[in-house]
């Protein structure tokens, strides 16, 4: 009896340990055993691809006048500022020509002696045209003496020629001495002038020898380059004028994608918040490449394009020359093409796959992508419309593995 006693006890004791073991296994299960990862999911669908190159550039004037000085003068104060309007044949600048340099003693000396030596050169030669003017009258009075005695047979034909010829000869005479008595003139002119200062005479109007310098065009003062009176010296820049209704933008775009831009691509662009929409067009493209410091500290070599806007003037108000603008230039667009998000591609080699949801697993998929941008991709195999795809799987979700929506 003792021993079925102790035999049941036995048994009882196993069946405990059993079943604290099995309790112990299910726990160890439950806590160990792979669960499913949460993910998160977007569908393929159908729509418009458009692949685009943004950067940010710059408004410019198509057409910019410098007005510059046309002589060494003094400026006169301007009664412009920049942004005024003014229209074409408006005076934008005033200036009184400078006078010359003053001359010295020893330099005037000189001048005064030239000019006595001019009009000593001047009188000779008015002698020397007044000699053959002389000359050529008895040349011509001979001529026709010869001629009448030729006629009546007392000399030969000869002598009458040789008279005509003399005669002939008197005027070139008198031509060459009055060409003597021009060049006189005016070397006695350029000494005289030499010797002259160019200033009003006392009690003069300086007004007088004012020169006003005209807009060629209708626009707005864009730059002053002296706000005040100032002497400026030929060639310096006064101002600036423009036409802020008619311009530009200059798009700066890395030289490895310029390639993929063509001109009259469409451009949308943005100069701020505020500010309304604009587009455009690419209208060129610069054949020459600049470098360019990003803000990483990385040398860039960046190219121009030029874009015209479509938009009416009316959208270009509040804006000038030199404005920052957004730009965003399509390279590319289709419509009614399979799109899937960017997120969902894992690089598979060479090659592009994504993991589809099929069920409560997932499923890699090697597509084959047309064109993709920084939100979605072109697939052209591989995928179906209405197909669940796992966005940023990285490498910790494989091929069959669990997984739940979030």
């Amino acid at each position: 009896m003792n021993d079925d006693k102790s035999n049941s006890r036995s048994l009882r004791r196993g069946l405990i340990w059993a079943l604290l073991l099995g309790l112990t296994a299910a726990l160890v299960y439950a806590v160990y055993r792979p669960r499913p990862t949460v993910v998160e999911v977007a569908r393929v669908s159908r729509g418009s691809f458009e692949q685009v190159i943004e950067e940010d550039g710059r408004l410019r004037l198509k057409n910019r006048y410098t007005m510059a000085a046309p002589t060494p003068a003094d400026l006169q104060r301007p009664l412009l500022r920049v942004g005024d309007t003014v229209k074409a044949g408006d005076v934008v600048a005033t200036l009184l020509p400078a006078a010359p340099q003053m001359i010295d003693a020893r330099t005037r000396t000189v001048l005064q002696q030239r000019v006595g030596s001019a009009e000593a050169a001047r009188r000779a030669a008015a002698a020397q045209v007044q000699g053959a003017q002389t000359a050529l009258d008895l040349a011509t009075l001979e001529a026709r003496r010869a001629d009448q005695l030729a006629q009546d047979k007392f000399i030969a034909p000869s002598a009458r020629d040789q008279a005509a010829l003399a005669r002939q000869a008197s005027e070139e005479a008198l031509a060459a001495a009055r060409a003597r008595q021009s060049v006189a003139d005016f070397a006695l002119a350029e000494a005289r002038a030499a010797l002259s200062r160019s200033q009003p005479a006392a009690g003069a109007a300086p007004a007088a020898g004012l020169w006003a310098l005209r807009s060629p065009v209708n626009g707005q003062v864009l730059k002053l380059y002296l706000d005040s009176a100032a002497p400026v010296v030929a060639g310096q820049p006064l101002l600036d004028i423009g036409d802020t209704a008619a311009m530009e933008a200059v798009i700066d775009v890395l030289s490895s994608e310029v390639l993929q831009i063509r001109p009259g691509a469409p451009v949308a662009l943005s100069a701020g918040s505020r500010a309304p929409p604009l587009a455009g067009r690419v209208t060129r493209i610069e054949p020459v490449a600049f470098t360019k410091v990003s803000a990483l500290g990385i040398e860039e070599q960046r190219v121009n394009v030029i874009v015209d806007f479509s938009s009416g003037p009316d959208a270009l108000k509040g804006l000038g020359d030199g404005f920052r603008v957004d730009a965003r230039i399509t390279v590319a667009a289709e419509a009614g093409v399979l799109l899937v998000p960017t997120a969902a591609l894992v690089r598979d080699g060479s090659h592009w796959r994504v993991l589809v949801m099929v069920g409560d697993r997932a499923q890699a998929r090697p597509v084959q992508i047309r064109q993709r941008n920084a939100d979605v991709a072109w697939v052209h195999d591989g995928l179906q419309e209405g197909d669940t795809v796992l966005l940023y799987p990285g490498t910790t979700i494989s091929d069959g593995q669990a997984v739940r929506l979030r």
